[in-house]
This record gives structure tokens, sequence and C-alpha cells, in this order.
């Protein structure tokens, strides 16, 4: 039988690039083990994103691709995921029960962020991880309704002064809408809200979460800056839409996290085309290219693009989003294949931190 190396298998394994990571397994350091004797290789990986979905598929992949070295030697791949924290670049402390925070802005209102980040942190969760919800925007909550919670649930509390997460769909959440009722409005002044969003994020009892989205409201304002200044947010993903006027909103998004060192994992393009129920015909009503754009311009990438689709208002607005709606749809795997990114985004943006050399300012009095 021809002789193997553990150089060999590393080659070999090197070649395979991640269709999540966009790089090798062996680059992400996702290799902990090779075993090699004449009957077997094992390989035993560890990663440090969630994919539950793909796992049968990489092992199958990866397989094929070791196959012309094994020389009639069986492979067995055995794989694990684990969540790792990744700290705020600001060092803030970090919050209790959650390894990390991950902010979904938008710059403008009616771009469908809400309904993007309901689906995405269900489909961080079938992809493996514990994943909760704040619903920051204290003016006009909604994850409450999206999620399926009825009107007038209230959160059980601790110690008298801490909040449990409603849990919905497997996910913990919090909200204002839980708090008061949905027909009352908040009519506060900035640092009221600032203050507000800090309690509910800080007194609600989160546990072990490997991430925490944000829905946070629109624009750059009280809450955006407070978020930046006094929580530790591990990144932030920008939602927009591919008019002119939404991408130059969310162009000012992307610049509010450059200003306060969070890095942007990427841009989500909602309502990317209109797809006719009736034929299939596939139309961009909003303008076409404009997601693309505005991630090469800055330097990150786009994450995914989603279509205008009845169906996902219509489940979203029922309290059961399109990830648990209908798993198998194609809408569904699109946001399971933009958690994937995420996860493996944010992976990467902090093994590349940890690796960095800070910068060194020398000045002569």
């Amino acid at each position: 039988m021809t002789a193997l190396s553990r150089e060999q298998i590393e080659a070999a394994i090197a070649d395979y690039i991640d269709p999540d990571l966009k790089q090798s397994l062996l680059a992400a350091g996702c290799v902990q083990q090779i075993d090699i004797d004449d009957r077997h290789i094992g390989i035993q990986l560890q990663l440090k994103h969630v994919c539950a979905s793909r796992h049968d598929a990489l092992r199958s992949q990866l397989s094929e691709h070791l196959q012309p070295l094994a020389s009639g030697r069986a492979v067995e791949i055995k794989l694990a995921q684990q969540v790792e924290a990744h700290p705020s670049p600001k060092k803030l402390p970090a919050l209790a029960g959650v390894k990390n925070i991950i902010a979904v802005a938008s710059g403008k209102g009616g771009v469908g962020k809400s309904t993007t980040t309901v689906n995405l942190a269900l489909a961080l969760a079938a992809e493996g991880a514990r994943v909760g919800i704040l619903d920051a925007d204290i003016y006009g909550p909604s994850q409450g309704m999206m999620l399926g919670v009825a009107e007038g649930e209230r959160p059980e509390t601790a110690e008298e002064k801490y909040f449990k997460p409603i849990v919905r769909h497997g996910l913990q959440s919090m909200s204002m809408s839980y708090l008061v009722d949905e027909n009352t409005p908040m009519v506060w002044r900035g640092p009221m809200v600032s203050g507000a969003m800090q309690q509910l994020l800080n007194q609600t009892l989160w546990q072990d979460l490997d991430y925490l989205l944000i829905d946070m409201p629109p624009g750059t304002g009280d809450i955006q800056l407070t978020l930046a200044q006094r929580v530790p947010v591990s990144a932030a993903v920008i939602v927009t839409t591919p008019q002119d006027i939404a991408l130059l909103d969310a162009r000012k998004g992307i610049e509010m996290f450059r200003k306060v060192d969070i890095p942007v994992l990427g841009i989500v393009e909602n309502m990317s085309v209109h797809i006719c129920s009736q034929c299939g015909h596939e139309e961009a009503l909003f303008g076409h290219g404009g997601g693309e754009r505005i991630a090469a311009d800055y330097d990150t990438e786009l994450l995914g693009q989603l279509p205008l689709s009845m169906a996902i208002r219509e489940q979203t607005d029922a309290g059961t989003p399109t990830v648990i709606a209908a798993p198998e749809s194609a809408h569904a795997e699109r946001y399971l294949a933009i958690a994937r990114r995420v996860s493996a985004a944010l992976a990467e943006k902090s093994a590349q931190r940890g690796n960095s050399i800070p910068n060194i300012a020398v000045e002569l009095d």
C-alpha cells in the first residue's frame, strides 16, 4: 500500500474551499487531528461556525476530495462545531450569558430589517446555535408579533430586578412590546429610549447564547450611539433594498459602524427581485446590483439576496416566520445560507483581529 503522510493529507484539505468559510478548513484552523494507518484515514474537524444542515454534505465532499490519496483506505471524518466568544473590538465587558452580539441595522425604515432579523435568528438556530433577539426598536417594536407572542404576555421576573426572556421557536427574546400595551405610544426623548434599551439588554437573564441579535431601529441616532459606546457588539449586518435612496442610507449606517470601530460583516439585499407567483418571471422592481456595488465600495460582502415575496410577509405576520413555516422552501434556504456565512464571517473577522499587530505611535515632545 502506498505510504501516506500527514503533510499530503493537509495539502489535500487545503485544496478544498468550504463554501461558507470562503477558504479551506485548514486555513480556518478547523483541522484538529489526522490519523493515518494502513486501513483508514481519520480526520477530526472542529468548526468555529454553525452549519448543521451542511455537515453530511461536508463529510461527503471532503471524503470524495481525499479519495485519490486514500489508496484503498477508508476515509472517516468526525465533525463538531463550537461557537467561540468574539470580544467587542472596543474591549467592553462581555454581557452575561452571551458569547456574541450582532447588530442588525438599516439606514432607513421599510427595508424589511425586522423580518430579516427574525429569520436570520431562526436560521442560526436551525444551523445549531443558541440564539436570542433583543428588539431595540423602542418606538416601534415588532419582534413579539413576528415570533407569535400573544398580546399581554409578560416575561417572568427573577430576584425582583431581572427579566426572563420569552422563548418562542427556540429563540430567547426580549422586547418593549412585552412590557407595555401594544397600542401605547412611547412618547420619550432620546436619553429615555437609550436607557430603556440598556435596561432591556442588561436586565434580561440571557441563557448561554452563542449569538444575540439586536434588531436596531432605523437611522443613526441615540440608540445606535449608545449601542456603539456601551454595548459589547461583536459585529454588524446591514439590511438594504436595491433602491438608490435605501443604498444612500445604508452607506450612512456602514460609515457609522466604521467610525465606532464595529466591523460590518456584510450586506443583506432584501426585496432584490419580485418573482411572479403565476409564471415565475423575475423582475427587479427596485433596481439591480445595488447591494453588490455598496459591498464593493466598502470592502465588505453581499451576504445574500432575498426576494420580494408575499409568503415571507404572510408567514412573518402570522408569527411563524419563513424558516419555521416553510423550512424546505427556497426562501428558507436563502436565510440558512446567509446565517452560515454570517457565522463564518464573524469567526474569520475575530481571527484576523486576534492576529493583528497593534499600531504604536511615537510622539516627540
